[in-house]
């Protein structure tokens, strides 16, 4: 699988821009704040139709324009894909494959798949429990439709659930707590498809990541990565009825998957609690190189892999692991410089310079 070409108008700070890539190693160099993670951004959102930094469509459209637009050439098994996508300051975003319009973005996931690692990456396990979430959900839901499907449905009971549970609090009545029975039964049946989901996913990341882990640690250190479910299948439903009157009191669900967390032991020690940064930020990496894995294995094909300006943030010994498990994967990398490639003796396949939203292709 890889990326052929980005064209981009009126997005961020570009008017226009149309890259061709490499297939294997593609580096963009800049200063800071020129448009470098822009590129990368674009091409994720042509994977999963959302900024990985949490933008909405109005602030990515380039300043004074009313619309921006995307169009993405992916070629996966032989065959080629046009994704176009159509960016608006005051409407829902438009998009379209082959030439031929999508009406739900949950029909975009799956037809590239993206792994994309940047320095807040590194800080996955010492943040809050959220960003571990958003990391299984946004993984699963490349690999895996039912499970997109089932988030979709989950997050739309528990936002109308939540609705429900302040206009009782407000105005309570027999009427709506029949109503609230509906929503308990749809919140159990989506929530526990997410947690038996989830529970899938880690299991088959630990068959990976031990061993990844093993060689960058040089064997001094173990890793695990546990699951830790809000609550179990099996009580899900009875939990969610004993919690009615607390949720009501709050005005908010207590129980169910979007509580979810994982917690990785190095050694059978809490790395959040009790490993050092740098123990934390080589989980961080086995866990992003376990996932580069997996994918691999699910797709039968290897994902395009993006690496936002996260050399600087590792050291050699990282640098050095992470530049050899590449392989043969498209990698589109950001930098300040080339230096960190030059010293590590990393094979180049193209080099672009960007300047102020302009890009030049250096051979």
């Amino acid at each position: 699988m890889i990326v052929e070409s980005v064209e981009l108008k009126d997005y961020r700070n570009y008017e226009f821009l149309d890259m061709k890539f490499n297939a294997h190693v593609n580096i963009i160099y800049g200063d800071n704040a020129q448009g470098k993670t822009n590129i990368l951004e674009s091409i994720y959102m042509c994977s999963t139709s959302k900024s990985h930094r949490g933008s909405k469509d109005r602030e990515i459209v380039r300043f004074g324009e009313d619309e921006s637009h995307i169009k993405l050439n992916v070629l996966k098994h032989g065959m080629k894909y046009r994704i176009d996508m159509h960016l608006k300051k005051n409407k829902s975003k438009g998009i379209a494959v082959n030439g031929i319009p999508i009406k739900k973005a949950v029909d975009l996931f799956g037809i590239i798949n993206i792994v994309f690692f940047s320095p807040e990456d590194l800080n996955i396990i010492k943040n809050g429990p959220s960003e571990r979430r958003r990391f299984m959900d946004m993984e699963l839901s490349q690999l895996d439709k039912i499970y997109l499907s089932n988030l979709v449905n989950y997050n739309k009971v528990l936002n109308q659930r939540n609705k429900l549970l302040k206009d009782i609090a407000f105005s309570p009545s027999e009427q709506l707590m029949q109503t609230l029975d509906i929503w308990d039964m749809q919140l159990v049946k989506y929530g526990s498809l997410i947690i038996k989901g989830r529970k899938s996913f880690i299991e088959k990341i630990n068959t990976i990541i031990s061993d990844i882990h093993s060689k960058l640690t040089g064997g001094i250190e173990n890793i695990k990565v546990c699951y830790v479910p809000d609550v179990d299948v099996n009580d899900f439903e009875e939990e969610v009825k004993n919690s009615r009157q607390k949720d009501i009191k709050y005005k908010a669900t207590s129980k169910g998957p979007h509580k979810d967390d994982l917690i990785f032991l190095v050694n059978d020690n809490d790395v959040r609690k009790y490993g050092s940064q740098g123990q934390q930020r080589t989980a961080a990496l086995s866990l992003k190189l376990s996932e580069i894995e997996l994918v691999k294995l699910v797709i039968k094909d290897t994902p395009i892999l993006l690496l936002d300006d996260v050399l600087s943030e590792l050291d050699s010994n990282r640098q050095n692991f992470l530049i050899n498990s590449i392989g043969d994967i498209q990698t589109i990398v950001t930098c300040t410089g080339l230096e960190e490639f030059i010293n590590n003796r990393m094979n180049i396949n193209k080099i672009f310079k960007v300047t102020d939203g302009h890009v030049v292709n250096e051979n």
